[in-house]
């Protein structure tokens, strides 16, 4: 009797867990379609970005919502495109792409221990970066925000990411992970807030995309129901690629078959929920609630994995403005110009005949028009068909049509050094230095906005790795002079909140050009004009000659020999050898006993009797002896 009553019990509690699980889902796909309609209009406007940037630009906001199709006032008027967007928009994309910061972290002090976490961490991010292709992801959200107003970018951890470690009892590999970066559309980004500026105004935000059936079963192991998903948005923009455009107006209605919504929430933590939420849904049913997953926040707290990139920030708006926005009045006018030109050159040239009605056959005249050599048979006593004078072209059109095209770029922020590479007005250096001083300004904002988004990008990174990096985690890292070499480090020594981040301002040209000025003035070379081995490295790799440095000069190869000693010398003595720079051995071995690592590490009990200091000491003096022999 009593086991009857627990197996009710159990049955009991499971029903109400499933009648749970059943409401929580439905309460996320509700907020997602209430979410949804209140952004109806953005995303219209996103859609319309993308069609005038594709060239189907005779279309036009419904006051019903969606696009119509603008139709011909006359059969005969003429409807060609003219598209500048495009290239504009191509010659921002590649400007901003060559203005991409590189990450890395400055020290707070000159002691070893600060100088080598630095090291690691931006070691760190430029292993990751490179490993996820982090530069192609980049250049995916710059195409998205100048074409819609904002991208996203999602850091997550990928468990099967990274080498492989080790082997289940199944036999399945175990791999030690990897971060994973990924560019997002904002199609799929929907916040609670719509007036918020950024994430830490938002409380909640749901991250929508259309995935297969199979893949729900193989990531979180629920069968749930594909279905033939009819949504252009979700459809066009779930997997970002670049130059990617939206379906045109003709094929909206395409659909994707075995198909379900998968919509996650994240719920930023409150007072009743210290980790936040995240909510996982698709096909109506619960796939995932628990806390969020990553710790990505300042003192390890947990919050959003996403980051956003604007192109041009609106006040009191969560998503962007695009250039495009600005340019789509101006691109109308300029096709409508354009095309009442042409259309008055076609009447200039094939004419219009005035005929008496009644003397010609208008028929055939109307199919054959006025062929050179045609005999044209009118009815006698008539009066003779005539072209009638349309005039000339007016100025008119070509003063509009040149003023559209200065629109164009003072609107776009791209001059026309930038899009010709040869201003005809322009031939002074003075002022072709000035056109790319005012072109980078008109940028600034987009640029600032991206090397923001890259700098928490890196944030994000560094905070994964101390989360999930473990106690152990090999890494090859470029160390002093290009030097590779392999570390063991664990997530403890990997402080992600404690540093500074710096990213490289400016575009290459820009620094080299910068670098020839500080040379001529004579501030890269010492009193006697000689230019000194660290400055002579670092010029030459700023013009990409870096590794022909590295093949002359061996000094930093004797400076991390000599670092690698001043580890060693915690486990006994170690014997200099003839072949050492004994000036640049002796100065980093001093260097070291001055440093707080050197404190740390002399707190540790000898192995011989001897202390650190008297080790290192003796060491010093042997270098000194091997170079008075020398001498």
């Amino acid at each position: 009797m009593k086991l009857f009553n627990a197996d009710e019990e159990e049955k009991k509690k499971e029903e109400e867990r499933r009648r749970w699980e059943e409401k929580v889902a439905a309460e996320v796909q509700a907020d997602f379609f209430e979410r949804r309609e209140a952004r109806k209009k953005i995303e219209n406007g996103w859609t319309l970005n993308m069609n005038f940037l594709s060239g189907n630009q005779f279309c036009d906001l419904s006051p019903f919502g969606g696009l119509v199709e603008e139709d011909k006032q006359f059969y005969w008027q003429s409807r060609r495109v003219f598209n500048h967007i495009a290239p504009l928009i191509d010659a921002r994309v590649a400007k901003i792409e060559k203005m991409l910061p590189v990450l890395s972290v400055r020290a707070f002090s000159e002691e070893d221990g600060d100088l080598k976490t630095a090291q690691l961490a931006t070691g760190i991010l430029r292993f990751a970066t490179e490993k996820i292709g982090l530069t192609e992801t980049v250049a995916k959200a710059v195409l998205w925000s100048e074409t819609c107003g904002s991208a996203f970018y999602k850091i997550t951890w990928d468990e099967n990411g990274g080498r492989q470690v080790a082997v289940t009892e199944d036999g399945k590999p175990v791999y030690e992970g990897e971060v994973s970066v990924s560019a997002l559309s904002p199609f799929g980004i929907f916040p609670d807030n719509l007036f918020a500026e950024d994430f830490s105004q938002v409380k909640s935000v749901i991250h929508a995309q259309i995935v297969s059936a199979d893949y729900v079963k193989e990531k979180f192991g629920v069968f749930v129901e594909g279905e033939d998903i009819e949504e252009p948005s979700l459809i066009a923009y779930s997997e970002p690629s670049a130059g990617k455009a939206p379906a045109p107006l003709g094929k909206a209605g395409e659909r994707t078959k075995d198909s379900v919504i998968l919509l996650e929430r994240y719920t930023a933590p409150s007072e009743n929920e210290k980790d936040g939420r995240l909510e996982i849904v698709a096909g109506g049913k619960l796939l995932y609630y628990g806390e969020l997953p990553y710790k990505n926040e300042n003192r390890e707290e947990r919050g959003f994995p996403f980051v956003k990139q604007d192109c041009l920030r609106l006040p009191g708006a969560f998503f962007g403005s695009s250039v495009i926005d600005r340019l789509i009045p101006v691109q109308r006018a300029y096709n409508a110009v354009r095309n009442r030109k042409h259309e008055f050159l076609n009447r200039l040239s094939m004419g219009v005949v005035a005929v008496e009605d009644g003397s010609v056959d208008t028929d055939e005249l109307a199919e054959e028009g006025l062929s050179p050599g045609k005999i044209l048979v009118y009815r006698q006593g008539g009066k003779a068909p005539e072209i009638l004078d349309m005039g000339k072209l007016p100025s008119d059109f070509s003063q509009e049509e040149e003023w559209l095209e200065q629109e164009f770029e003072k609107i776009s922020g791209v001059s026309e050094l930038t899009r010709n590479s040869s201003p005809a007005r322009v031939t002074s250096a003075t002022g072709l230095q000035l056109l790319l001083s005012q072109d980078d300004s008109r940028l600034s904002a987009t640029v600032g906005s991206m090397e923001r988004a890259v700098k928490e990008i890196g944030r994000q990174i560094l905070r994964l790795y101390k989360q999930f990096a473990g106690s152990a985690r090999l890494m090859s890292l470029a160390g002093e002079g290009k030097k590779a070499k392999s570390y063991y480090f664990s997530s403890s020594e990997v402080l992600a909140s404690d540093i500074v981040f710096e990213s490289n301002e400016g575009s290459v040209e820009s620094k080299k050009e910068t670098l020839l000025k500080l040379f001529e003035a004579g501030l890269l070379t010492e009193e006697d004009g000689s230019i000194s081995k660290e400055n002579r490295r670092r010029i030459l790799e700023a013009f990409g000659f870096g590794s022909y440095e590295n093949a002359q000069d061996i000094s930093s190869l004797h400076i991390a020999k000599a670092s690698e000693e001043n580890v060693a010398f915690v486990g006994g003595e170690i014997a200099p050898d003839e072949f050492d720079d004994h000036d640049l051995h002796i100065g980093e071995h001093t260097r070291f006993l001055l440093s707080s690592a050197f404190k740390k590490a002399s707190a540790k009990k000898s192995v011989d009797g001897k202390t650190l200091k008297e080790r290192i000491a003796e060491h010093i003096k042997k270098h000194k002896e091997l170079k008075k022999q020398e001498k």
